[in-house]
């Protein structure tokens, strides 16, 4: 007789990193997202700490962890970036958490997921961003462009794609 276990798919499939790389890894993506722009303005379009935040948020499929990753990688970001401090800090902290809800009822592994799900936040990211400066920071001068912002959602689609495979190799399964 077959027994059958119902665990969770959260409780199979979590994932833990070695303390360097959950370190190193996302000071590493706000440095460059600091650095890249200043040696050729072209690569501002790149969104590194988002990429991180939702890699990491939907490996490890908790969503308080996804936040306070989000809230942490964004907060440096501001602080390296000239941002006013919390902008990206509120933003990334919003799909810190909605990446790891959906990283715990979805397969994110699969290619076609990833693609779509980094290609959605990307948009997502860009429109909190903008509401956060327009609505609570008062700047009406603030503007949002959507035909640059689907080129940039593809943009980071298309980075975070690698970038997700070398990371995928850092994992450990808990």
């Amino acid at each position: 007789m077959t027994t059958h276990s119902y665990t969770s798919r959260r409780e199979l499939e979590e994932h833990s990193f070695n303390p360097a790389v959950a370190i190193l890894v996302p000071l590493a993506a706000v440095v460059l997202q600091a650095l890249l722009p200043r040696f050729n303005y072209r690569l501002a379009i790149l969104e590194l700490p988002l990429l991180i935040t939702i890699f990491f948020a939907v490996s490890r499929r908790s969503p308080i962890s996804g936040a306070l990753t989000g809230a942490v990688i964004g907060l440096l970001a501001d602080a390296l970036t000239g941002q006013p401090i919390g902008v990206n800090g509120m933003s990334l902290t919003v799909i810190g958490y909605i990446a790891a809800s959906i990283g715990v009822q979805v397969d994110v592994e699969a290619w076609t997921t990833r693609v779509l799900m980094n290609f959605l936040f990307s948009l997502g990211h860009s429109l909190l961003l903008f509401l956060i400066v327009k609505r609570l920071l008062g700047l009406s001068h603030e503007q949002l462009l959507w035909p640059y912002e689907l080129l940039r959602a593809g943009v980071n689609t298309v980075v975070a794609m690698p970038i997700f495979l070398l990371l995928d190799r850092t994992k450990h399964i808990e």
